[in-house]
C-alpha cells in the first residue's frame, strides 16, 4: 500500500515519526511537536507537508536539527522568508520555511528543502492554544490529525489550500503524545476518545499529573483530550512579567494578565424561553457531505444525519417564530422565497422537503448564500439566527468570516463542523465573528445532540452588556470586546499592564465585570497579585500577541483602512512576539551544509489523510459509463476500508450521487428506502408525528412506536381526557420512560408539549401518569413530566 512521502517508485517514507509533547496550565497549553523525517532516495529531496493547526493557535517557536547541528529559525515578513528559502536552495544550503495560509489560519505548510540524499533532519515547532470548555465543564485539547480537501471556488487560486490532496493510503508515519497537566485546582480526570494509558499523578494534591497516548494509533482522526478540574467555574486572574531583555512599555516588556470569565446560569434563567425569532438554517450539501459521519460500525452518511438533525430542529422551535432552509453547493437554494411564520402548514411543507435533501448540489460556495441571507430585510422583533452545517472545506475561509463580521449586527451565526477534518478557522470563525456559538461533531458523536443543544442557547437569555472596571489600573487590551456569551461557554480576556504598579510583585489589582443575564444585573469581582507565574514561557504574551495580530488582520478587509499601514503593525506585533501570522513565516537556513546541488531537486508532498473512501469511489466511478449493469458490476467487488455493501445498496448511493433516473431503480425510489429505514428509528418517528403547536394526534403511526394498536390506545383513554391530550400525554411518558438518555434531543419539543398541554383541561394528572405507566410499560414519576 502507498504510503507517507513517495518516490518515483512508491517506496520511500522521509517522515518516519511524530512526537507531540503537551503541557497544558489550567485553561491554556504548550504544544511542542516534533517531525523526523529521512532522505531516503538518490537525489536532493524537497518534502512539502501541508498539514491542519487549530485555529487558534500562536505558533511561536520552529527549529531544524541536521545530524548533529541545530538551527532556530526566526520570523520574517513571508516574501522575503520565501526568497531567502529559495536562495538558499539554488545554492545547495538545506533550509526549512514554516507558513500560514492566507486564505485559512488553521491550514500550515512546511517545506523541508535540499536533503542530501540518505541525510536525516528533525523539525520542530511549539504552538500555544487555549483549551475550549465543553457542556460537561471540562477542558478540550484538539490535536487535528485529519485535513480534508478545501473547496475553492472558481478563480479564487487557491493557494496553499490547493495543494491538500486526498489519499486512498493509509499515513504511514507513527504518532506518540504525552501530556503533563498541572492547575491551581485538583484534576479530578482526563479523558480521550482514543485510547490512553492510566493516568498518573505526581503530587499528593492531584494538580499535577501525566498521561500518554496508547501505542498504535493511525492518526486518522484527531486526537482528543477532555480535562477535568475541581471548582470550573471560579473567576481567576493570572499575572505574567514581561521578557526580561525586552524593552519596558512594549507589549512584550511590560507584564500581562489573563482574566477566566466562565458565568454560571441560574435554573430559572435555564427554563425560559422567547417564542419570537428567525431561525435560518443553512445547510452543506457538497459531495462531501455524500460521506460517513465516522469510520466505525453502522455509520449514516452526513447528509442523512442532517437530515434527521433538521426534523428535530423543524419540530422544536416556538410558534410565532419565522423560518427558512438554505441548501447549499456550488450554487444555493431555499426552501421559501423569503422566511415564513411557523405554523403546522409551513412546518409540513419544510419537512416534505427535508426528506428530499441529498448531497448532490456539487462544490462548496458557501459565500454565495450568506450574502443573499444577509440582503434580506430583517423581521421586526424577531431577532435573525443562522445555523450553518458544513464539513468545512473551503478555500475563501477569510472572505467569508468578512462577510460574517460586516453583518454582525444584524444576526447571530451557529455553526457546525460535520466530520473529522473540518476547518476550524471556519467553524469557530463563523460562530467567533456573529457572536454566537461553534460545535464539532466528530467520530460517534450525535449531531442532533449538539444542534439542540445550541437551540436552547438561541432561545434562552444570553450574557450581554458585558462591561469590564480595572478598578485604575492603567492596560491596553489585547483582546477584543466580549459582545455575548451562551450558557457554557467562557471568555478569556487578555490585557497589557502599565504603570509602575503593574510593576511591583508585592502590589494587588482587581477587576469587576457587570453584565446582563435575563433580567438580572450581575457583578463578579475578583482579587490577584502582581507576582507572576514561575515558568510560564510567556505564555500570556503571546496569547494576547495573538488575540491582537488576528483583530488586526481581520480589520485589513474592511473597505476604506490603510491597509499596508495595518500589514506593517502585524510584520511589527508578530516579530517582536514571536507569534505566526499571515504576513509573516518562520525561516531557518543552514549555511554550512556544504555542496551545491547537483542535479534536479525532486519536490514529495506527503498525504495527509482525508475523505479517502468518498473521493476513491468517486474517482473510480468516473471511469464508467452512466449505466446500470456497470454500476452493478463494481458494486459487488466494493470493498474501501472493509466497509461491504449489498449491490441493492451501492447502487442507490452511486445514483444518488450522480442524478440517474429512469431507471428500475430510480433516485425516488432510493429516497423512499431511505425515509423508511429513517422510520425505524422510534425517537425520530415520534418526533415526525409531532405537530407545530407541540401536541400529537391520536394516530396508528403513534401507537405503533408505542407497540400497541389504536384500539388499545382508546380504550384505555381516562374519563374526560381528549384523545389529543392523551397521546400527548402518552408521547411524552414515553419520552421519558424510554429516551431519556437522549433528552437533550427532545427537551425543546417535550417543552412546546407541556405548553399545550397546560391550556388543555388534563382532568387527574395523577391517574393519566399511572395509566399511561401501565399500558406503555413505564415507570414515570408526574413531576418529571413538567406539569
Amino acid at each position: 500500500m502507498d504510503c507517507g512521502l513517495l518516490t518515483n517508485k512508491k517506496e520511500a517514507v522521509p517522515l518516519k515519526h511524530i512526537e507531540v509533547e503537551l503541557e497544558v496550565q489550567g485553561h491554556v497549553a504548550t504544544v511542542t511537536s516534533t517531525l523526523q523525517y529521512i532522505n531516503e532516495e538518490e537525489c536532493p529531496l524537497e518534502a512539502v507537508f501541508v498539514f491542519p493547526m487549530p485555529s487558534g493557535a500562536a505558533v511561536c517557536h520552529f527549529s531544524a536539527k541536521i545530524a548533529d547541528q541545530e538551527i532556530v529559525a526566526e520570523l520574517q515578513e513571508k516574501q522575503e522568508a520565501r526568497e531567502q528559502y529559495d536562495d538558499a536552495l539554488s545554492s545547495g544550503e538545506q533550509a526549512f520555511l514554516l507558513e500560514e495560509s492566507e486564505e485559512s489560519v488553521d491550514v500550515f505548510r512546511l517545506s523541508v528543502g535540499s536533503l542530501p540524499p540518505h541525510q536525516s533532519a528533525t523539525v520542530t515547532f511549539i504552538y500555544i492554544i487555549e483549551l475550549s470548555v465543553q457542556a460537561d465543564h471540562s477542558l478540550q485539547f484538539c490535536l487535528p490529525a485529519v485535513l480534508n480537501p478545501r473547496y475553492s471556488p472558481a478563480g479564487t487560486g487557491g493557494g496553499i489550500v490547493s495543494e491538500i490532496t486526498s489519499s486512498s493510503t493509509r499515513v504511514s508515519y507513527s504518532l506518540s503524545f504525552t501530556a503533563h497537566v498541572s492547575s491551581p485546582n485538583p484534576i479530578t480526570k482526563v479523558e480521550s476518545k482514543c485510547p490512553l494509558e492510566p493516568l498518573t499523578f505526581l503530587n499528593t494534591e492531584h494538580t499535577k499529573a501525566k498521561v500518554s497516548l496508547s501505542a498504535g494509533h493511525k492518526f486518522d482522526r484527531d486526537v482528543e483530550l477532555y480535562v477535568y478540574y475541581q471548582n470550573p467555574h471560579q473567576l481567576t486572574a493570572i499575572v505574567e512579567a514581561g521578557a526580561p531583555t525586552a524593552q519596558p512599555g512594549t507589549l512584550m516588556g511590560d507584564p500581562a494578565v489573563m482574566i477566566s470569565f466562565y458565568p454560571e446560569f441560574p435554573e430559572s434563567v435555564m427554563s425560559s424561553t422567547m417564542s419570537c425569532g428567525e431561525f435560518v438554517f443553512v445547510m452543506d450539501r457538497s459531495g462531501s457531505m455524500g460521506s460517513f459521519t465516522h469510520e466505525e460500525g453502522r455509520a449514516q452518511e452526513r447528509i442523512a444525519c442532517a437530515r434527521d438533525t433538521l426534523l428535530l430542529l423543524l419540530k422544536s422551535l416556538p410558534m410565532g417564530c419565522y423560518f427558512n432552509i438554505y441548501g447549499f453547493g456550488s450554487d444555493f437554494e431555499s426552501f421559501f422565497p423569503k422566511s415564513v411564520q411557523y405554523s403546522q402548514d409551513t412546518m409540513a411543507k419544510a419537512v416534505k422537503k427535508v426528506k428530499e435533501i441529498r448531497a448532490d448540489m456539487g462544490g462548496t460556495e458557501i459565500l454565495q448564500p450568506l450574502e443573499h441571507i444577509y440582503k434580506q430585510p430583517c423581521i421586526p422583533d424577531h431577532p435573525r439566527q443562522l445555523f450553518i452545517f458544513t464539513d468545512g472545506e473551503v478555500g475563501n475561509t477569510r472572505d467569508v468570516l468578512h462577510c460574517v463580521k460586516r453583518n454582525a449586527d444584524v444576526h447571530r451565526c451557529f455553526s457546525f463542523g460535520i466530520g473529522e477534518g473540518a476547518s476550524s478557522a471556519l467553524i469557530t470563525g463563523l460562530a467567533e465573528n456573529g457572536s454566537g456559538h461553534a460545535q464539532f461533531i466528530t467520530g460517534t458523536e450525535r449531531m442532533q445532540a449538539k444542534v439542540m443543544q445550541s437551540l436552547r442557547f438561541a432561545l434562552q437569555p444570553a450574557v450581554i452588556d458585558i462591561v469590564e472596571d480595572w478598578a485604575g489600573l492603567s492596560f491596553t487590551r489585547l483582546s477584543p470586546p466580549i459582545k455575548t456569551l451562551f450558557h457554557g461557554q467562557r471568555a478569556l480576556i487578555y490585557a497589557q499592564l502599565k504603570g509602575e504598579d503593574c510593576q511591583n510583585s508585592e502590589a494587588n489589582g482587581k477587576i469587576s465585570v457587570r453584565y446582563r443575564l435575563g433580567e438580572q444585573e450581575v457583578s463578579n469581582t475578583v482579587h490577584f497579585s502582581m507576582m507572576s507565574i514561575e515558568n510560564s514561557g510567556l505564555v500570556i504574551h503571546k496569547l494576547g500577541a495573538r488575540c491582537l495580530i488576528r483583530s488586526l488582520e481581520r480589520e485589513e478587509q474592511d473597505d476604506g483602512v490603510d491597509k499596508e499601514a495595518l500589514k506593517a503593525r502585524v510584520v511589527e506585533l508578530s516579530k517582536q512576539s514571536g507569534v505566526s501570522s499571515s504576513h509573516t513565516a518562520f525561516i531557518a537556513v543552514n549555511k554550512g551544509s556544504g555542496q551545491a546541488v547537483k542535479g534536479p531537486l525532486v519536490t514529495r508532498r506527503i498525504p495527509t489523510q482525508g475523505l479517502s473512501s468518498y473521493d476513491a469511489q468517486l474517482c473510480y466511478y468516473s471511469l464508467y459509463d452512466a449505466d446500470e449493469s456497470m454500476c452493478s458490476s463494481y458494486s459487488r467487488g466494493y470493498d474501501i476500508k472493509n466497509r461491504c455493501y449489498v449491490k441493492k445498496s451501492l447502487t442507490k448511493r452511486i445514483k444518488n450521487w450522480f442524478g440517474f433516473s429512469n431507471r428500475s431503480f430510480s433516485v425516488k425510489q432510493a429516497a423512499s428506502l431511505e425515509t423508511s429505514e429513517a422510520s425505524m428509528d422510534p425517537l425520530l418517528q415520534i418526533v415526525s408525528l409531532q405537530e407545530a403547536v407541540g401536541c400529537w394526534q391520536m394516530e396508528s403511526t403513534l401507537a405503533e412506536v408505542f407497540g400497541v394498536t389504536k384500539k388499545e390506545l382508546i380504550a384505555k383513554i381516562p374519563e374526560k381526557v381528549k384523545p389529543d391530550v392523551w397521546a400527548t400525554l402518552l408521547a411524552l411518558i414515553w419520552l421519558h420512560g424510554f429516551k431519556i438518555d437522549a433528552q437533550v434531543e427532545w427537551q425543546c419539543l417535550a417543552m412546546k408539549a407541556v405548553e399545550w398541554l397546560r391550556t388543555q383541561t388534563v382532568g387527574n394528572l395523577l391517574e393519566c401518569v399511572r395509566v399511561g405507566n401501565s399500558l406503555l410499560g413505564c415507570q414515570v414519576k408526574e413531576d418529571a413530566l413538567g406539569l
